[in-house]
């Protein structure tokens, strides 16, 4: 990542995002740190859903310095209305067709307007938060029917998008990165079983992968990595 660059953070109005944007910024290693999110108005407002908002966002970035690093926080688990299924009875189209959209299709959209505006010198950084029970190889348990299928489609288009961006950079890097269980809303109604120490808050969250982040280099590429920097497997 070049100091000269820009940071990018999706989904940053709170949680680990606003907490990623907000270390980026203490670090002071970038020449603009470009925050975006749903629920920010004008040129900051990007919303998943619609690709108009984040050709519009790209458009911005583009404006300045290219971005070195780009880091999509953003995730659904769950609204008022609907949590993750437990078992085949409780799928409901519409509800995983949303998961898709926000946990996979919004992040391609992503890589596909912002791509283009990494450098193609020095070794710029594309990161999307994905989840260890996106893992196929991992699903033990079952349920969770959407989120699981919808962060397992993310993880191999992290994949395709890892491949292409080499054409654009040869050192481009381009993974996704699991942050263990954060202290967020998004959590909040499944912490019960999680041990105080394997809780963390964004603030944390956001310097352990940040951690990861640096230490990356082109050849993990394609790749998904938890908040320790172990490799977890597709």
């Amino acid at each position: 990542m070049s100091s000269k660059g820009a940071a990018v953070v999706i989904g940053a109005s709170g949680g680990i995002g606003a907490a990623l944007a907000d270390a980026i910024e203490e670090e002071g290693e970038f020449a603009v740190v470009h925050r975006f999110a749903r629920s920010f108005s004008g040129e900051r407002h990007l919303d998943l859903t619609d690709e108009a908002s984040i050709a519009a966002a790209a458009e911005r970035v583009g404006r300045g310095p290219a971005p070195t690093l780009i880091l999509i926080a953003t995730g659904l688990l769950h609204d008022a209305d609907q949590g993750p299924e437990k078992a085949l009875l409780d799928l409901n189209a519409e509800w995983m067709l949303r998961n898709f959209a926000v946990n996979s299709v919004g992040p391609a959209l992503i890589a596909k307007h912002f791509v283009p505006l990494m450098p193609r010198s020095g070794t710029p950084v594309l990161a999307a938060l994905s989840a260890r029970v996106g893992s196929i190889t991992d699903n033990r348990l079952g349920g969770w029917y959407s989120y699981r299928a919808s962060k397992a489609a993310l993880n191999m288009l992290v994949r395709n998008v890892a491949i292409e961006a080499k054409r654009h950079s040869d050192r481009a890097i381009v993974v996704a990165l699991h942050p263990g269980t954060v202290d967020t809303g998004m959590s909040k109604p499944f912490q019960a079983n999680v041990p105080p120490a394997q809780l963390f808050d964004a603030e944390r969250a956001a310097l352990q992968l940040l951690d990861v982040i640096e230490g990356l280099t082109p050849k993990d590429s394609g790749r998904i990595f938890a908040w320790d920097g172990a490799e977890i497997d597709p």
